[in-house]
Parts: structure tokens; sequence; C-alpha cells
């Protein structure tokens, strides 16, 4: 218990800190480049860059508020990807790789740094997949071919979310919840990892997903998980998700 607690103040401590950065002011944010962006690769193709964010960081309030933002973007997705380039600092093949291959050859990596590309390759993966599928303005129900696709595999948006929601209030501790997509048939299924493990570890396409870690959502939200889960719909981003879809079925790689 006092772990958990230890962990719940050094998140509250950080948004007082980072309270600064939601009041001051706001940053121009470059805006997202598409679906086949490869998650901040350095120019030259020499280590990984932190993508910036396509929003402002209060572009999501009321459901996901600026300081959360601010932290878990400039200081959580930071760490991911200075301690990714860190593992890979003696390995300039590896800096080279698309991150998508570098993934999916995580059992093939040397001993000494596998767990830390697996951690925090993975992080860098997924946050850059999640910034990239929120923004203001949006939510509502899918359309184009994820909302057809949705209504074939699930039955009905409120039947995937109920399944979608499940998954991530139950993944224990932290972890993600995705939809990945299959790029011969298209088919959606919902898959829960643990960490920042990825389906993309295992070749699978991730279409969309959501930060079930703590630090998304412990600052407005505390310890109610499922109150964020239900909020989050609000900012997803149908467009990005559907250029997303049409990515993965033209397979080409996308994170």
């Amino acid at each position: 218990m006092s772990v958990r607690l230890d962990r719940r103040q050094l998140l509250l401590s950080a948004g007082a800190a980072a309270l600064v950065l939601a009041v001051a002011p706001r940053f121009v944010f470059a805006q997202a480049s598409g679906a086949q962006t490869p998650g901040g690769q350095a120019p030259g193709g020499k280590g990984f860059t932190l993508p910036p964010l396509p929003y402002a960081p209060a572009a999501l309030e009321p459901h996901i508020d600026a300081t959360t933002m601010s932290v878990h973007h400039g200081k959580h997705h930071q760490a991911y990807v200075d301690n990714l380039n860190k593992a890979l600092a003696n390995h300039g093949d590896l800096q080279a790789m698309p991150l998508a291959d570098l993934l999916k050859r995580v059992p093939e990596l040397p001993e000494s740094i596998r767990t830390a590309v697996r951690n925090n390759g993975g992080g860098h993966a997924n946050h850059s997949m999640f910034w990239s599928i929120m923004g203001p303005n949006a939510g509502g129900a899918p359309d184009g071919e994820v909302g057809a696709a949705i209504t074939r595999d699930f039955g009905s948006f409120d039947d995937f979310k109920t399944r979608f929601n499940s998954a991530g209030a139950g993944q224990f501790g932290s972890g993600w919840v995705f939809v990945t997509a299959d790029p011969s048939s298209g088919k959606l299924a919902i898959a829960a990892r643990p960490n920042q493990d990825s389906p993309a570890m295992e070749g699978v396409p991730v279409l969309m997903g959501n930060d079930v870690w703590e630090h998304a959502y412990y600052l407005k939200y505390q310890n109610r998980r499922a109150d964020y889960l239900a909020a989050w719909w609000n900012v997803v981003d149908w467009g990005a998700v559907n250029r997303r879809y049409a990515a993965i079925r033209k397979g080409e790689l996308v994170i």
C-alpha cells in the first residue's frame, strides 16, 4: 500500500510542477504528418526523437486536462525516447532501423538491451500512436470504413465500446488496450497488453489504443479508471483512425 501511495504522491507532485506549463503561453504545435509516420525517428535515421503534439495540451479538456497532457507527453514519453536512444547508443544498425521493424525483432536483440528496447521502444511506439488518434472537437460515432468494420465485427458501436472499456478496466496494473486490424481482411480485434507491450511486437498492426497507466489519468480521475475510459471516447479522432485503417489495409507499416 505504501508503494502505491508514493507513486500517486509523485504523480500529484509532477502535476503541480507542470502547472507552470499549463498556464504559460501556448507553443505552436506542428500538425501530425499522417498515418505513415514511423514514430519520431531522427533525421538521417540515427536514433529517435519525441514527436510534437499535434494540438495544444489544453485542447482535449475537459476530458483530459492540460497538466496531464504536458506531463504525459513532455516527461513520460520523452523518457521513453531518451532511454531507447541510450539503449541503442552502441548499436548503430539498430538506431537506423524503423521503429516497427525494431519492435518485431525484440526477441532477437542482444540480451543486454532487449528489455530496455521492449519497454522504451514499446512506450515510444504506443504513445506516438496515442497522440495521433486524439484531437479537439472529436468523438462521436465512427464513420467511413472503420465505422463499417466496427459494426461488422462487433455488432454496434455501443457493443464495441463496452468490450473495449471492459478490456481496459480489466487490465491488471499498468498497460494498454488496443484495437488491431488484419491487413488482408480488415477484421478488427481488441487486445490488452501489460506495461508498454504492443501487438506490433508480434507483427500485428495496431489501429488504435488507449493508455491505462495511472499517469494517463490519475490527476483528473484518481482511481476511477472506468470514468477515464468512458470519457476518452470524446477525444477520439475518427478521421485519423480511418487514415490508419487505410494504411494498414495497403500493407504499409504504421506505429
